[in-house]
Protein backbone atom coordinates (compact mmCIF):
# COMPACT_ATOMS: atom_id res chain seq x y z
CA UNK A 1 0.00 0.00 0.00
CA UNK A 2 1.57 3.61 -0.58
CA UNK A 3 0.17 6.00 1.20
CA UNK A 4 -1.94 8.59 -0.36
CA UNK A 5 0.38 12.29 -0.45
CA UNK A 6 -1.88 15.49 -0.88
CA UNK A 7 0.47 18.08 -2.43
CA UNK A 8 0.91 20.73 0.25
CA UNK A 9 -0.42 23.87 -0.42
CA UNK A 10 1.94 27.36 -0.24
CA UNK A 11 0.40 30.84 0.35
CA UNK A 12 2.40 32.57 -2.49
CA UNK A 13 2.55 35.96 -1.01
CA UNK A 14 4.05 39.11 -3.90
CA UNK A 15 6.75 40.42 -1.90
CA UNK A 16 7.17 43.84 -3.43
CA UNK A 17 3.41 44.65 -3.04
CA UNK A 18 4.01 43.53 1.03
CA UNK A 19 7.12 45.95 0.80
CA UNK A 20 5.30 48.68 -0.79
CA UNK A 21 2.23 48.37 1.71
CA UNK A 22 5.07 48.51 4.60
CA UNK A 23 6.52 51.66 3.14
CA UNK A 24 3.15 53.32 2.21
CA UNK A 25 2.30 52.55 6.36
CA UNK A 26 4.79 53.97 7.91
CA UNK A 27 5.02 57.00 5.54
CA UNK A 28 1.05 57.41 6.24
CA UNK A 29 2.15 57.26 10.07
CA UNK A 30 5.32 59.51 9.88
CA UNK A 31 2.38 61.98 8.37
CA UNK A 32 0.08 61.25 10.80
CA UNK A 33 2.55 62.28 13.84
CA UNK A 34 3.99 65.63 12.09
CA UNK A 35 0.04 66.31 11.86
CA UNK A 36 -0.88 65.62 15.70
CA UNK A 37 2.55 67.83 16.39
CA UNK A 38 1.47 70.54 14.39
CA UNK A 39 -1.98 70.68 15.95
CA UNK A 40 -0.87 70.18 19.33
CA UNK A 41 1.89 73.04 18.97
CA UNK A 42 -0.78 75.26 17.84
CA UNK A 43 -2.97 74.31 20.56
CA UNK A 44 -0.47 75.05 23.02
CA UNK A 45 0.71 78.44 22.10
CA UNK A 46 -2.83 79.51 21.37
CA UNK A 47 -3.69 78.47 25.29
CA UNK A 48 -0.55 80.51 26.44
CA UNK A 49 -1.29 83.45 24.46
CA UNK A 50 -4.93 83.14 26.02
CA UNK A 51 -3.65 82.76 29.96
CA UNK A 52 -0.85 86.27 28.75
CA UNK A 53 -4.37 88.01 28.06
CA UNK A 54 -5.74 87.07 31.55
CA UNK A 55 -5.97 90.30 33.93
CA UNK A 56 -5.79 87.61 36.39
CA UNK A 57 -3.78 83.83 36.97
CA UNK A 58 -6.13 80.48 36.88
CA UNK A 59 -4.54 80.36 40.58
CA UNK A 60 -5.79 83.60 41.66
CA UNK A 61 -9.35 83.09 40.44
CA UNK A 62 -9.16 80.03 42.26
CA UNK A 63 -8.00 81.28 45.50
CA UNK A 64 -10.73 83.96 45.14
CA UNK A 65 -13.75 81.87 44.30
CA UNK A 66 -12.36 79.30 47.63
CA UNK A 67 -11.98 82.39 49.68
CA UNK A 68 -16.19 82.58 48.30
CA UNK A 69 -17.48 79.49 48.78
CA UNK A 70 -15.77 79.87 52.76
CA UNK A 71 -17.54 82.88 53.53
CA UNK A 72 -20.72 81.46 51.99
CA UNK A 73 -20.23 78.34 53.87
CA UNK A 74 -19.64 80.55 57.26
CA UNK A 75 -22.78 82.48 56.22
CA UNK A 76 -25.24 79.62 55.93
CA UNK A 77 -23.80 78.16 59.23
CA UNK A 78 -24.45 81.37 60.81
CA UNK A 79 -27.51 81.28 59.37
CA UNK A 80 -29.00 78.04 60.83
CA UNK A 81 -27.50 78.28 64.24
CA UNK A 82 -29.33 81.55 64.63
CA UNK A 83 -32.64 79.88 63.11
CA UNK A 84 -32.36 76.93 65.51
CA UNK A 85 -31.53 78.94 69.02
CA UNK A 86 -34.73 81.62 67.92
CA UNK A 87 -36.67 78.42 67.26
CA UNK A 88 -35.74 77.11 71.54
CA UNK A 89 -33.56 74.47 70.46
CA UNK A 90 -35.79 72.79 68.27
CA UNK A 91 -35.14 73.15 64.50
CA UNK A 92 -36.61 76.22 62.54
CA UNK A 93 -39.00 74.54 59.61
CA UNK A 94 -38.94 76.62 56.84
Amino acid sequence: MTPHHQPQRMIEIDSRLVKTGAVLTAAGAALAWTGMAIAGFALVTAGRRMLDRMDTTPSEQAAVKWRQAREASRAGMQAWQSASEAGDGHMARF
